[in-house]
């Protein structure tokens, strides 16, 4: 595996791979959830290009972007032990060497859920994906089902911007509790740790009440709410029943339905989602 860390690099690097490339952005603190898209890159083209790269403009002045775990070196032994051919670990000056003068705004579908409680969030991620789009030039590339909005808005620029890259949504990998694997779990404290499974339970009675016949959005937002209230410290940013593709909340469900929501748990701001078809 080779470990490239400048953009100049990891373009000759390119020219000469042979095969189609599949591309895995991150930020690292790689846990089995990124592993499962690496093997599906494995799986799909002949070459799985790691991205990892902790970019600082999807982050609020207020978040953790100075404490994000960046464990380099496990990381790296995670890609080889997987096969992996690049490994791409950029600075923030090579991602970025004339600072934050342009950015790629993805619209409306950018500016609720996630990005009405993040403000900016999307500006960062569409910005640093069709950058690293432009710099790998992946055939397909690969995304994690559990940042439901961000493989929309992902989908959504590449479509519009003509990037040519196959976007590929793999399912969200979850601890034997149901609790959904980020890195940002490693924050959560023991007493958190133990309720934090809490948002899959709501998602789960939200998935009953559907089987049950309920099309109703508000009920649905009804039912995963009250499960989230049994945990007297979850505060709760918002719960979301919204059309799959626009984001554009539901009053009665014609069709599949996303459900989502972001909650806290103690110190830690958790996300999660499911579709009900």
């Amino acid at each position: 595996m080779r470990v490239i860390k400048t953009v100049a690099e990891m373009r000759r690097a390119r020219a000469k791979l042979k095969g189609s490339v599949g591309l895995v952005p991150t930020m690292g603190a790689l846990h089995a959830g990124h592993m499962a898209l690496v093997a599906r890159a494995k799986r799909d083209t002949y070459n799985a290009v790691v991205s990892i790269f902790v970019n600082p403009t999807q982050f609020g002045p207020d978040e953790d972007f100075a404490r994000y775990p960046r464990p380099i070196e496990k990381d790296l032994k995670l890609c080889r032990k997987a096969g992996v051919a690049i490994a791409f670990t950029p600075t923030t000056e090579e991602m970025y060497p004339h600072g934050e003068s342009m950015r790629v705004d993805p619209g409306d579908i950018g500016r609720v859920l996630e990005g009405k409680s993040r403000p900016g969030h999307f500006l960062g991620v569409s910005t640093v994906v069709t950058k690293l789009f432009g710099i790998v030039r992946p055939d397909v590339a690969y995304f994690g089902e559990k940042d439901a909005q961000q493989v929309r808005v992902i989908r959504r620029i590449n479509q519009d911007l003509a990037l040519g890259v196959k976007v590929v949504a793999v399912p969200t990998v979850r601890e034997p509790d149901g609790l959904a694997l980020s890195s940002r779990n490693v924050y959560l404290r023991t007493q958190d740790r133990v309720v934090a499974p809490v948002l899959f339970r709501s998602l789960q009675a939200a998935r009953g009440a559907w089987q049950r016949g309920e099309r109703r959005g508000s009920a649905l937002r009804q039912v995963a709410l009250a499960v989230l209230a049994e945990v007297p410290d979850a505060r709760v940013d918002y719960v979301s029943v919204a059309d799959p593709e626009t984001l554009a909340e539901i009053d009665i469900a014609k069709g599949p339905a996303l459900v989502s929501m972001a909650v806290r748990i103690g110190r830690v701001r958790l996300i999660d989602n499911t579709t009900l078809e």
